[in-house]
């Protein structure tokens, strides 16, 4: 949900037809005003119908990996179309469906050999936690019902993936229609004495949940390995991730990781392979491994979980495109893309200039203090006083404020303030995997000169 557009700037009045019209008439008028309207795009680059060109900074919301007009995924996807268009999962198997999850599981690695295939990433989180709830029955432990996540968190606009996302306003608009769920504090490293007092203060607050409700009643342990939008690419203490293992594992309780915006960005397919020895039972994909060339979602977990369950009861849970041929050929052709370019690599390589770029514009800018992520998954910390590390208070949304200026300086950005700014504001730079050594300078300098404009305003 979008705060309103802060009082230092006009909303111009928007046309609205007498029918139809832009999917953004649903927005809020402050959210929606001055988006570009789009026309075509190539490589990390869109332009709009009046020809002016925009370097894509968020790969449209975290998912276009490959850019725009990708030769071999089109290809894929024509000749799937040509072959087989459609098939249900429920009364037919077919080819793209088998080649996809073969090629995802083996780049997942040992504990994600099963792959259920899904249309977006709310789907694939909801789909995670019903695949745990369906085990917990068939495994006699009914009670099992409540999903601990994360505050600040996001995880989807479904109601129970709206449930297990940590955003107050969210909750206080469907809070009464949302399932059980638990939230304790994400361990955010800014303004926090360290990450590993983050990571502490994280645990305590889960014991505490456990001994409050018990044990017994909890499902699953929901979280982002590396925060994406909610929490501006928060990358915790790797101790918080064995500790969470440590402690579901003793609990039997099954601990998932929601990767839609995490995969392929830190180098790796998952972010969870930082650390062997604390890989989740379960892993949610999506938006990368469709890359806007098709809606796809995946939920991976290990053939002992998924083979057992299904010699007990089955997890026979299908959407009508669930697996489908047109995006399970699309999926397959991202991965021979990410792998055959070695994309991951430049996640790494690329994601290192770019680092170094944002931490340039933090030592000049008097409104950019913290920069962090992992690979190209990053994000700078928005403050109205760098020394004291003062946020922005609830009257001003100062992402919103950058992406207007960036929008002048030819860079598409995506700003989504959640909590009202409680935990702070950032913006997110994830720019499609293809990226270049000199589109990713380019990409700094307009995004500095962006920031410059936006703190004038800001700070008057």
């Amino acid at each position: 949900m979008e705060t309103q557009r802060p009082p230092t700037t006009s909303v111009p009045a928007r046309p609205r037809p007498a029918r139809g019209g832009h999917q953004d008439l649903f927005f809020s008028a402050s959210s929606a005003a001055g988006l570009p309207d789009l026309v075509r795009g190539e490589g990390i680059h869109v332009w709009d119908r009046a020809g002016r060109r925009y370097v894509d900074v968020a790969a449209g919301a975290f998912l276009a990996t490959l850019g725009h007009g990708n030769a071999r995924v089109l290809a894929a996807l024509a000749e799937q179309g040509r072959t087989l268009s459609f098939a249900c999962t429920r009364n037919a198997r077919h080819d793209a469906n088998l080649a996809l999850a073969e090629k995802l599981s083996g780049l997942a690695g040992p504990g994600f050999e099963r792959v259920h295939l899904c249309s977006s990433g709310s789907e694939a989180v909801e789909t995670a936690i019903q695949l745990c709830r369906q085990r917990a029955v068939a495994l006699g432990e009914p009670e099992r019902s409540i999903v601990i996540s994360l505050e600040p968190s996001y995880h989807g606009s479904t109601f129970a993936t709206m449930a297990y996302t940590g955003d107050a306003r969210t909750h206080a608009v469907y809070g009464p229609m949302l399932p059980p769920f638990e939230l304790i504090p994400a361990p955010l490293t800014y303004r926090s004495p360290s990450p590993a007092a983050a990571s502490d203060a994280s645990i305590a607050a889960l014991r505490d949940v456990l001994e409050r409700v018990g044990a017994a009643r909890v499902l699953a342990v929901l979280i982002e390995p590396i925060g994406g939008q909610a929490s501006g690419a928060n990358v915790p203490a790797p101790a918080f991730a064995r500790e969470l293992r440590r402690i579901c594992s003793a609990s039997g309780i099954l601990l998932v990781f929601d990767e839609v915006v995490t995969a392929f960005r830190t180098g790796r397919l998952l972010a969870a392979h930082r650390d062997p020895a604390a890989l989740p039972d379960v892993a949610v994909l999506a938006k990368g491994i469709g890359a806007g060339y098709a809606p796809l979602g995946a939920v991976l977990a290990s053939a002992r979980l998924v083979d057992d369950l299904a010699d007990r009861s089955g997890f026979d849970l299908a959407h009508s495109s669930n697996a489908a041929p047109l995006s399970c050929a699309v999926g397959a052709a991202v991965l021979d893309e990410v792998v055959g370019r070695d994309l991951m690599g430049n996640a790494v390589r690329t994601g290192a200039i770019l680092r170094a770029g944002l931490e340039r514009i933090a030592a000049r800018s008097p409104i950019v203090s913290d920069v962090r992520g992992d690979g190209m998954l990053l994000a700078t910390e928005l403050v109205r006083d760098k020394e004291s590390a003062l946020p922005f208070g609830p009257e001003v949304d100062p992402a919103l404020v950058v992406r207007r200026h960036a929008a002048d300086h030819g860079l598409l950005l995506y700003a989504r303030r959640m909590n009202s700014g409680r935990f702070g504001d950032w913006i997110l730079v994830t720019p499609p995997l293809v990226i270049d050594e000199g589109e990713a300078e380019e990409l700094i300098d307009r995004l500095e000169e962006a920031i410059a404009d936006a703190a004038r305003e800001l700070l008057g």
